[in-house]
């Protein structure tokens, strides 16, 4: 992976690179020194000249997985929390929040403390974006990115997911603030314009971990969709892909001409209603897939063009090293004429050959 970045980024020499979340495997329930670890080999991997930046979208084994913990707020009426097991239980006591893989409605005093293997918490959210940055709007050239930590996007009333839907919200006034194409426009629109500062007039490109809501993978095609046995699965919602009521959200909030999403490790295009188009990215590493790939883009604030780049499959790449490993071997055993007669005659007559 780490060449293939490299190689990437002196062939192509972007100006920005996005990570679409999931940069570890492990985020999720590290300590603190595993974090530390971690974060230095993907720095170390992906390192990057000061021409190019990194973003970096929050993914749900880098911060945890929501579905596993329920924290809402206070009260939370009619919240129904549910484990693995199918159990239901309502409004359950502080203490259940303790149990590993417990959907549990807890106190945000709870929320803050949190600390529980592989639960979403405020902890994992702050040391991620201690290392990746918190920005959520970016914009380059006349281009406005939006990103979004879409484990957040339960819609549950949880602290963390009220939190970022009124980041999103705000995000969503500045970008129709920059609509506003004259002064007396602006003067007639909402107040809260007049000092705000003036983003390219361009739809934003949303970039996020889950995909919005799609019933499965049944029409998507390619070498590096899923594969056919899995593409007529039917899709969780707020596990596969984020749930109607988010995705319509992020739509109509955002109004993006373009998403880009991962997590399903698949390769996949979807139009979603009103024409906004949505590229479900693969995963780019050999763990995941066999035939890696990325997606490189060209963005103007009105137009853009994909193409999607390969990565050698990694059948190939074990082929090819194995080859050269064997006939490494062949001459150096040559070499030692420790091979039967007929290969060190062969080898003998290739040398002399070679001396005339």
């Amino acid at each position: 992976m780490e060449r293939a970045f490299q190689t990437a980024l002196w062939l192509l020499q972007p100006e920005v690179v996005f990570i679409l979340g999931d940069i570890f495997d492990e985020g999720k329930w590290s300590s603190a020194q595993a974090w530390a670890d971690d974060v230095q080999r993907f720095q170390r991997m992906f390192r990057h000249g000061s021409q190019v930046q990194l973003m970096v979208v929050i993914g749900n084994h880098d911060v945890g997985f929501h579905y596993q913990v329920s924290l809402c707020s206070p009260g939370c009426p009619g919240t129904q929390s549910v484990d693995q097991a199918g159990l239901k239980l309502r409004n359950p006591p502080a203490s259940a929040s303790q149990v590993l893989g417990l959907k549990a409605c807890a106190t945000t005093a709870w929320q803050d403390l949190l600390s529980i293997k592989g639960l979403m918490s405020k902890y994992r959210i702050k040391r991620f974006e201690k290392v990746f940055g918190s920005e959520k709007l970016f914009s380059l050239k006349g281009v406005n990115f939006v990103m979004v930590n879409s484990v957040a996007m339960e819609g549950d009333g949880c602290t963390i997911c009220s939190e970022e839907e009124a980041e999103l919200r705000e995000i969503s006034r500045k970008l129709n603030c920059s609509q506003e194409v004259t002064p007396d426009q602006q003067v007639q629109g909402s107040s809260r314009c007049d000092r705000e500062p003036r983003l390219p007039v361009s739809a934003p490109v949303l970039l996020q971990h889950y995909p919005l809501y799609r019933a499965s993978d049944a029409n998507c095609s390619g070498e590096d969709a899923a594969p056919p046995e899995e593409r007529n699965v039917p899709f969780e919602e707020k596990y596969d892909v984020l749930s109607r009521e988010a995705s319509q959200k992020l739509l109509w909030w955002l109004r993006p001409r373009l998403v880009l999403s991962g997590h399903t490790h698949s390769a996949c295009e979807v139009l979603h209603p009103g024409g906004t188009p949505e590229v479900s990215v693969p995963s780019f590493s050999w763990r995941n897939r066999n035939n890696p790939s990325f997606i490189m883009g060209s963005l103007t604030s009105r137009d853009y063009a994909l193409s999607k780049c390969y990565l050698p499959y990694e059948d190939t790449v074990l082929t090819t090293y194995g080859a050269a490993a064997g006939f490494l071997m062949i001459l150096v055993l040559a070499h030692f004429e420790h091979l039967p007669s007929s290969f060190p005659c062969g080898w003998k007559l290739c040398r002399l050959h070679v001396r005339r």
